[in-house]
């Protein structure tokens, strides 16, 4: 903003007394330096006293992965950091305020001599002030209040260290929501003249004379705080399922022994000659596999991409799977959810096992809201029918869906379309039958 304000004595001393009090922001290196107790500023240290916290109180400090923790009781001088921390923003807001309405003002002082370009311009730092600092500094401010209080009804607050391979990557104060169609249902449907919202997964359960699945969409869309006319209309799939399709839990694997995971892998692979996604609920045991089973599909000519192993980006591993029909690939949610993939590039889906929710703090409050363990239930059938859903892409594909899992309910089925069977069978029989069917689309 220096060019625009230049001149403007007032305006200048606001950005002077901005650029001060940013100081209280952290800066480049901050993860270092609250990793070895060396943090300077009151971001810094507040976020050190909250990395102390979640090393203090996680069940399992040393492992590798990200760890979180209530954010009570507080430990040792953590409160009073926040408090200094609340004055430091509070030392920011003000003359961040002020020098958005100096910016403002020179809209009206200066409307003579201001082209279209300026305006423009000056318009636009005034809404970045607003939106990417004075909103998330009265946030913070609001957050670091409520340490003293109780959490706010609405929302989930913990306290989170990221970490990937043992190395800090963030520190973080968290809150979400515990219903985020609430600010959805208030921001985008309350104003809008109509909303469609459509999916092919929105309804949890496939019988239509079950109520409970339109709740179930309801609630998932925010339609439930929808104060105007929800109507709700559902088309059948032109595709016939049980014909083209066919699901299979493997009963005897143990999915704890990653010596036969792998095996198992290998083994459907090689029975389906590529076209094959492999689904993975934990990065590590997707590396493992991958590791056990990447020289034997490579002698038998078949290509194995895996996500969280090649540096290409994730929508690259996918465009090649696309194009290849030789071709396999591991990945986790983000390779299972929206893809599309038609044809034979995709004819075999192998899940490590079933998909439950990770029990963060998030959820587990999400959960206790929400229906308990039907809440589990539905965001697994929901997993399972978009993973399902990406076999059937056009009227010719057929697919097999495989869990390597024999702890998969029977609850669970209603995730496939009614008439397809769920067979629980061994391995050796899971290898036929992929050999088999698949055979009859060449």
């Amino acid at each position: 903003v220096g060019d625009i304000i230049a001149q403007n004595e007032e305006a200048e001393q606001n950005m002077d007394e901005v650029l001060v009090a940013a100081r209280v922001l952290p800066s480049t290196g901050w993860r270092d330096r609250i990793s070895n107790g060396q943090s300077a500023g009151l971001v810094e240290t507040f976020l050190a006293f909250v990395r102390q916290q979640v090393f203090a109180r996680a069940p399992n400090p040393n492992t590798p992965y990200s760890l979180e923790t209530q954010i009570r009781p507080a430990v040792a001088g953590l409160l009073g950091a926040a408090d200094e921390l609340g004055g430091g923003l509070t030392r920011l807001e003000k003359p961040l305020s002020k020098l958005a309405n100096s910016l403002a003002n020179m809209l009206d002082t200066k409307a003579e001599e201001l082209n279209s370009a300026d305006r423009s311009r000056i318009e636009g730092l005034v809404r970045g002030i607003q939106r990417r600092a004075l909103q998330p500094v009265v946030a913070w401010k609001r957050m670091l209040e409520s340490l003293h209080y109780e959490q706010p009804a609405n929302f989930v607050d913990w306290f989170g260290v990221e970490r990937t391979n043992a190395v800090d990557i963030d520190v973080g104060y968290r809150r979400h929501w515990l219903d985020p169609t609430e600010p959805l249902a208030e921001s985008v449907y309350a104003p809008a003249h109509g909303i469609l919202v459509t999916s092919a997964t929105l309804r949890d359960h496939i019988d239509e004379c079950d109520g409970s699945a339109w709740t179930s969409a309801e609630q998932r869309t925010g339609a439930n705080h929808h104060t105007g006319v929800v109507t709700e209309a559902h088309h059948p799939s032109p595709f016939d399922y049980p014909a083209q399709t066919r699901v299979f839990v493997v009963g005897d694997v143990n999915k704890e022994d990653v010596g036969q995971v792998a095996a198992a892998y290998r083994e459907l692979f090689l029975a389906s000659g590529g076209g094959a996604l492999g689904l993975f609920t934990a990065i590590h045991r997707l590396r493992a596999v991958h590791e056990r089973i990447a020289g034997a599909l490579e002698d038998a000519g078949l290509v194995l991409l895996a996500q969280h192993v090649e540096v290409i980006d994730t929508g690259t591993l996918i465009d090649i799977f696309r194009a290849e029909e030789s071709t396999c690939l591991l990945g986790t949610d983000a390779v299972r959810d929206g893809i599309d993939v038609p044809g034979r590039s995709l004819r075999l889906i192998v899940f490590d096992r079933v998909p439950w929710p990770r029990p963060s703090i998030l959820h587990n409050a999400r959960k206790s809201v929400f229906g308990g363990r039907s809440y589990d239930d539905v965001l697994v059938r929901l997993k399972l029918k978009q993973a399902y859903g990406r076999l059937v892409r056009r009227a010719s594909d057929q697919g097999v869906f495989v869990m390597l899992d024999r702890a998969m309910p029977s609850r669970l089925s209603s995730a496939f379309p009614s008439g397809v069977e769920v067979t629980r069978v061994g391995l050796s029989q899971a290898i036929t039958q992929v050999r088999g069917f698949l055979q009859k689309m060449e």
